[in-house]
């Protein structure tokens, strides 16, 4: 081939255009279908809420945050207010703010210090209300309390007796179910009579899961998710005079992910499940014709992401792997979508790879689901590889448009992102596969993947670096110190290395969570060798390969202490790390200046040890890093 004909890379994409903030997102329709507001950033580049009224072009800004920039926002069912949360610098300790769209006045509800806020709900028929979750008498506990969004007075409304993790109001919006943790690592379903007592209704073991979803309008039936007498979570209506239980929607290997309540009447409407992509099914035929003709707009997945009350519009975000998200306004009786905006319309004129769900048998047989990016314009072979490993760890990766993916391939790199055992969304039997392999069974789904890519021809076998977030930070150090051979680089984003510090100094209000912590990890109080043993700081001096560390100094998950102690281990051993610390960050980086900062680090990096295309690191302003 002459080099005219040689194929090439498509050109270097920016970072910003990735890592930045969004242009438009988050689009939600006020309850009386007049207005719109979204999320865009102000003329400093901080995300604020905007304002505009439906079918007019009056965009104007709503708030004024003067750092973090807001991304968590819900219209009350007040058509004049809407509620956003925000922490400080990262800390989690989220503050309730409400908004007056008219005065602009902001009223943060819940001004406490140190006090986490948790949303527990919003009643259509109670407006000037909401009920939140608040561990203002106890850091290990959130009670429920009663706001008035008139007047801003906070109510003690229901007392957590320790354990319940989450809450369920009714139609009368009283707290009627809860979720709570036992002692075994599974969890009670409770029920709350009229004498406030709680009965069980039924107890989900450890290697089971559950929880209350919503009451019916007339209080008789409860819905809930579980995987009791089954392998998936189902959707289930318990009858509350005979409990008896009959199931709404099911699926044999996976598990109910979504699911849609009409907000007035309480009917389920649709759930979807999760495969390879996301699979509806409709459950009111009522809105099976909606469903027909939203899936008809464009390609890709839709979800509906609001609706006003009296549901003749809904908004709803179509998502693809090689693209922006686009928002629609769908109008219900003549059946017509009207384009609103997309989150990044730049995003539109560029080469992006696509995303195909891939799977592989493990070395003990289970099927691995994973998600395969390749470069644009170069044949997929023999490439140097990013394995990008998903956090939780009792999460997953999906389908669709991912930053890191698209950047990493765009550079020259394969990507792969794994469904590793432990992983949610495929069952309880794939979901308990990985109970107590951190570090054993987990990690070899990974090195079987590498193993897999290198098979099939794709992978540089010289060239594998391992990368990821929160436990894909702890891949990265497992990687590096259990299989030092395989990789040729790490980088790992706010990663715990030592499994005993980490249950150690977990936030006090994750204790009810502990027994399932020693049942999925490992216990503290009679397993610290094993622990141990699964911890990467007790064997950094295995490491031979480069590493990268990013850290939020305000993590309340994992602690800087987590980066801390591996960098000391690796630093006095001679070791090769590089450590960015970020002074106004927590378990991620939420400032686009610190997530632009720390990506281009993180592509030098990967550029020198793996050989991929970089951007040069320019002067970033505002970014709190300090690289060590």
């Amino acid at each position: 081939m002459s080099s005219a004909q040689a194929p090439s890379l498509s050109p270097l994409i920016p970072r910003e255009i990735l890592f930045g903030n969004p242009e438009k997102t988050s689009p939600q329709l006020s309850p009386d279908g007049k207005y719109l507001a979204y999320i865009a950033p102000d003329e400093k580049n901080v995300l604020q809420v905007w304002l505009r009224t439906v079918g007019q072009e009056d965009d104007q800004i709503l708030t004024a945050d003067k750092k973090r920039g807001i991304r968590i926002f819900f219209w009350t069912y007040n058509a004049n207010q809407l509620i956003y949360m925000q922490d400080s610098d990262g800390d989690e300790n989220f503050h309730l703010h409400l908004v007056n769209i008219h005065s602009k006045i902001v009223r943060d509800l819940t001004p406490f210090q140190g006090v986490k806020t948790g949303l527990v709900e919003l009643e259509p028929k109670f407006p000037d209300e909401v009920l939140v979750a608040l561990n203002l008498n106890n850091p290990q506990k959130f009670d429920v309390y009663r706001i008035n969004l008139k007047n801003g007075a906070v109510e003690f409304d229901t007392d957590n007796p320790g354990n319940i993790i989450s809450w369920t109001s009714d139609a009368d919006f009283q707290i009627r179910a809860a979720t709570a943790s036992t002692p075994d690592g599974g969890y009670d379903l409770l029920l709350q009579k009229s004498d406030k007592q709680w009965e069980t209704l039924r107890h989900w073991g450890s290697e089971e899961e559950g929880n209350s979803v919503s009451f019916s309008d007339d209080g008789k039936t409860l819905y809930i998710q579980g995987n009791h007498d089954a392998n998936a979570k189902r959707l289930l209506a318990v009858d509350l005079d005979t409990r008896q239980e009959t199931v709404i929607a099911e699926d044999e290997q996976y598990d109910v992910v979504g699911i849609i309540i009409q907000p007035l009447t309480r009917v389920i409407q649709a759930v979807s499940f999760y495969k390879d992509k996301q699979e509806w099914q409709v459950i009111d035929q009522s809105i099976a014709a909606d469903f027909e003709e939203i899936a008809k707009v464009r390609p890709g997945e839709f979800s509906i992401i609001s609706r006003d009350l009296e549901d003749k519009t809904w908004l709803v975000a179509y998502r693809t792997d090689d693209g922006p998200v686009y928002y629609y306004a769908y109008n219900r009786e003549s059946k017509t979508s009207t384009f609103l905006f997309s989150n990044q319309s730049k995003l539109e004129t560029l080469q992006l790879a696509s995303m195909q769900p891939i799977s592989y048998e493990a070395r003990d047989g289970l099927t691995i689901h994973s998600y395969l990016t390749t470069p644009v314009g170069i044949p997929t072979q023999n490439l140097p590889t990013v394995l990008l490993v998903h956090g939780g760890p009792w999460a997953r990766d999906t389908w669709g448009f991912s930053p890191t993916a698209q950047w990493l391939a765009n550079r020259g790199y394969a990507v792969l992102q794994v469904n590793f055992r432990g992983s949610t969304g495929y069952g309880k039997a794939f979901l308990n596969a990985g109970n107590r392999e951190w570090a054993g069974k987990m990690h070899d789904d990974l090195i079987d993947s590498v193993n897999w890519l290198v098979e099939k021809g794709i992978s540089d076998p010289q060239k594998i670096a391992i990368m990821g977030g929160s436990y894909g930070g702890y891949a990265t150090l497992v990687g590096l110190t259990f299989t030092p051979e395989i990789f040729a680089a790490g980088v790992d984003i706010v990663g715990p290395s030592n499994l005993i510090t980490l249950i150690e100094t977990i936030p006090p209000y994750w204790e009810p969570l502990k027994a399932m912590l020693y049942h999925r990890v490992g216990n503290l109080e009679t397993e610290e060798e094993f622990l141990k043993s699964r911890s990467p700081l007790f064997f950094a001096d295995r490491i031979q390969k480069p590493l990268l560390i990013g850290q939020g100094a305000n993590d309340p998950r994992v602690k800087q202490s987590e980066s801390d102690q591996i960098v000391n281990a690796m630093q006095q051993a001679g070791l090769p790390v590089q450590y960015a610390l970020y002074t106004d960050e927590g378990h991620g980086f939420a400032r686009p200046e610190n997530r632009l900062h720390f990506f281009a680090i993180a592509e030098e990096f990967l550029a020198k040890y793996i050989g991929g295309r970089f951007e040069p690191l320019t002067d970033i302003p505002g970014h709190s890093g300090i690289v060590k």
